[in-house]
């Protein structure tokens, strides 16, 4: 999977940008801050990316850090929300705006996004909440001693970390992932388990 793209801004438009990655373009879809930040035409610029393959489509969406990226995942695992949705919501909050709506129930903040009605801003709210911060401290110490520097478990804990997980919680979540998945787990896989067990 590409996991991030490192080029020339190439060309960019309402919702996407093409990145010149050593001769061969990238159309990336991205959130407005994400578009922002990229600067302007034929300068350098790095993004996170998310690969999203359907039966009739394939979309390589963009990022301007690893934490939009994260978040953009976990509202796509929300029934309703698609990549558009949740572009629109990035691009209408910061990642810190949603996970303090999340983790307050503020749906009214959600649906200031373009496309979000209050019915999917609720649901959201109400599903995302545990996984924005607002989750107790748990015995994380010995989990966090398991985890070694580097490697996919250390990238999993960072990853939960800038979904707004304590840091205690996502040591303690990937450990235990990586307990049930074995020592050769992906990264992917690892925040997958460690989602499930960080919010079970």
């Amino acid at each position: 999977m590409i996991a991030k793209l490192k080029g020339l801004l190439d060309d960019t438009g309402a919702d996407w940008a093409v990145i010149d990655v050593g001769g061969v373009g990238y159309l990336v879809h991205c959130s407005s801050r994400t578009l922002a930040s990229l600067g302007e035409p034929g300068e350098g610029c790095t993004v996170y990316t998310d690969l999203q393959v359907s039966e009739n489509d394939m979309r390589l969406l963009g990022f301007a850090d690893a934490a939009e990226r994260d978040w953009f995942r976990l509202l796509t695992q929300v029934q309703g929300v698609g990549s558009k949705v949740a572009l629109a919501i990035l691009s209408a909050l910061t990642t810190g705006e949603v996970q303090q709506a999340c983790a307050q129930g503020d749906a009214a903040m959600v649906a200031r996004a373009n496309g979000v009605g209050p019915k999917l801003a609720g649901r959201i709210v109400n599903e995302l909440k545990d996984k924005a911060g607002a989750l107790p401290a748990g015995p994380g110490g010995a989990a966090m001693a398991a985890i070694p520097a580097g490697g996919a478990s250390a990238d999993a804990v960072s990853a939960l970390e800038n979904l707004g997980f304590k840091p205690a919680v996502a040591a303690r979540a990937v450990a235990l992932a990586q307990g049930e998945l074995g020592e050769g787990a992906g990264e992917g896989e690892l925040i997958r388990v460690a989602l499930k067990r960080a919010s079970g």
